[in-house]
């Protein structure tokens, strides 16, 4: 590794290849705590770069544990996280609410590092044990509608830099990974990202792939869309500047999407909103995101028609209904 931070030291970036090998190298535990502190500064200092993003992405699809869901036509609704903005699990309800409307998710997700409750951190505390039995995936996506791909179970090479990665409690580029790196390789996906410079990359990443995919970005730092402004979203059609009004939605207030302390808060208001006890503003931001992966993944439709669609899946229990079938299956 000293050869490798000399050299990012001096203001050097990574090959598409080096950074591959790089990762492999962490992954195989090649190096000690102090070392991968001071690598994963270098990119907190400074931006990634699209070839060094390319090749950590490569080394960790090709060292994962492999699901084959290709049975189901899928999507993924999952947030780089990092956009330190505490609302509450935004992209995990609108999975949910996303296979109420009848649209298999295949969720990819993990614990919170620079957030106090992450999409597993909630899945756990409402009783969900997570699994990488691909039997019993597939019965899951086939009776609730959606499945839990818990990463440390897919991604167990990356437990070397877990401790590193809670200890320091910052974003770092595995947060720009992980909705990269779904393990049953879905071949659509609406991502939130958590800046602009970063939507762009992920967007020259996704044009040369075969995936169907949404890219978004609020412009007050969101990783989804929060209502509280406009937002940038980056498809396979092009690029949109849109606003809550765009989408026949009111704009909301910030404060109105705060999601708790602890995981014991979170999971309260997850399980409010999904019972549809929620805020107004509460089920009309699920709404928004869950519509824009319907959108994704129904085309003809329009986004209106999208989110009208997330809101029966709320207020009618289909999307509770799948969270129960989940977690009886």
């Amino acid at each position: 590794m000293k050869e490798y931070l000399e050299y990012l030291f001096e203001h050097k970036t990574l090959t598409r290849e080096r950074a591959k090998g790089l990762l492999v190298n962490i992954a195989e535990g090649s190096y000690n705590g102090s070392q991968l502190a001071s690598f994963l500064t270098v990119f907190i200092m400074r931006s990634i770069t699209v070839e060094e993003l390319s090749g950590f992405r490569d080394a960790l699809l090709e060292i994962c544990v492999k699901v084959d869901l290709s049975d189901f036509e899928t999507i993924d609704l999952c947030g780089t996280g990092g956009d330190g903005k505490d609302t509450f699990n935004i992209s995990t309800l609108s999975s949910f609410v996303t296979a109420g409307a009848g649209v298999k998710v295949a969720k990819h997700g993990n614990y919170g590092v620079s957030s106090s409750c992450g999409s597993s951190n909630v899945i756990q505390y409402i009783g969900h044990e997570f699994t990488d039995d691909p039997d019993k995936l597939k019965t899951q996506i086939d009776k609730a509608g959606i499945c839990f791909l818990h990463a440390p179970l897919f991604h167990p090479a990356m437990k070397n830099i877990a401790p590193t990665r809670k200890e320091m409690g910052v974003k770092t580029f595995f947060n720009m990974l992980g909705p990269m790196v779904n393990p049953s390789f879905p071949k659509n996906q609406v991502v939130g990202v958590f800046s602009l410079e970063l939507a762009r990359k992920y967007a020259y990443l996704y044009q040369n792939s075969e995936k169907r995919y949404s890219i978004i970005h609020a412009l007050d730092g969101y990783d989804e869309i929060s209502l509280t402004g406009k937002f940038k979203v980056i498809s396979n059609n092009g690029e949109q500047l849109l606003s809550p009004a765009s989408l026949g939605l009111e704009q909301v207030k910030a404060e109105d999407l705060y999601g708790g302390a602890s995981v014991e808060e979170a999971g309260k208001i997850f399980m409010e909103i999904l019972a549809g006890n929620g805020s107004k503003t509460q089920n009309e931001v699920v709404a928004a995101n869950a519509g824009m992966a319907i959108k994704c993944m129904h085309p003809e439709k329009t986004i209106e028609e999208s989110i009208g669609m997330a809101k029966e899946s709320i207020m009618s229990g289909s999307a509770l209904n799948c969270l129960k079938t989940l977690l009886a299956t």
